[in-house]
């Protein structure tokens, strides 16, 4: 997203967590992923929905006339929310549904005490990706359905991850719009690690971290960024030692494998 969506997105987020207090959260996430899931089909729809020409109270009686009796009174006020926004294109207007969707799981995650256990779900789900081009393919192929794609899914979890690393990951791959899989995955868990403020710091070491390893690596990226930085640590041999780090767009690369390359540039020049 750029310009007024992702100014619109991150309103509609701070006006969601000021609502997780009021009756029927717990039901929000699914309601707004059934909402999403029917404008990403309907064209017209959602463009007279994302046109900000149309007056503002037009489009809340729309949203109350279509939503009103499919979701609950909590669900009609969020959406009203979205629409009252700004967005570039009505497919943004979707996808900041479906953000909104993840956020309220996430937020379900976080008062239930499974969040820690979702956020290892994310990664680990991404890795699994990252390590099976059939996985991709398979969750990517045009010619199957999301329904099908959210299926093979569920057989891969098999009842085994949290109620929120379910919902967001069998409605995402079948509603990519476009994206890469292993970036839609990606950003879903740093929507989850934002739910506590928190940094998502991706580490690849040759031999895993101990306890007082992650906790001083931990210690110093949280004093480097200004706020509490969450370790996903994957073990990778080939990079021979060292660590290395990438949060967000920044890395930070102090490999052996990498210090071997630099110094085998500056002998080729």
């Amino acid at each position: 997203m750029i310009g007024s969506s992702r100014e619109s997105l991150a309103a509609c987020q701070e006006g969601l967590d000021g609502l997780r207090q009021e009756a029927g959260f717990d039901l929000l996430a699914d309601e707004l992923f059934s909402v999403a899931a029917l404008l990403d089909g309907e064209g017209q729809l959602r463009s007279l929905l994302a046109d900000s020409g149309q007056p503002a109270a037009v489009r809340d009686g729309l949203v109350h006339q279509l939503f009103a009796d499919r979701v609950g009174a909590l669900a009609v006020r969020v959406l009203a929310m979205v629409i009252d926004r700004r967005w570039s294109t009505d497919v943004d207007l979707v996808v900041a549904i479906e953000l909104l969707a993840a956020q309220a799981a996430f937020t379900g995650a976080e008062s239930d005490g499974t969040l820690d256990a979702t956020e290892e779900e994310l990664f680990l789900f991404g890795r699994a990706l990252d390590s099976s081009p059939a996985l991709q393919m398979a969750l990517t192929d045009p010619s199957q359905s999301p329904q099908t794609k959210s299926s093979i899914v569920r057989d891969l979890l098999g009842g085994r991850a949290t109620a929120s690393t379910a919902s967001v990951l069998q409605y995402a791959v079948g509603h990519l719009h476009g994206r890469r899989i292993d970036a839609v995955v990606e950003d879903l868990g740093a929507l989850a690690a934002r739910q506590r403020e928190r940094v998502v710091a991706e580490v690849r070491v040759a031999a895993p971290l101990d306890e007082t390893q992650e906790r001083r690596l931990s210690g110093i990226l949280s004093r480097l960024k200004g706020r509490t930085v969450q370790l996903n640590v994957a073990v990778d041999p080939s990079v021979l030692g060292g660590v290395h780090v990438r949060i967000g767009d920044e890395v930070i690369d102090g490999t052996v494998a990498s210090r071997m390359e630099q110094a085998r540039r500056a002998i080729i020049g």
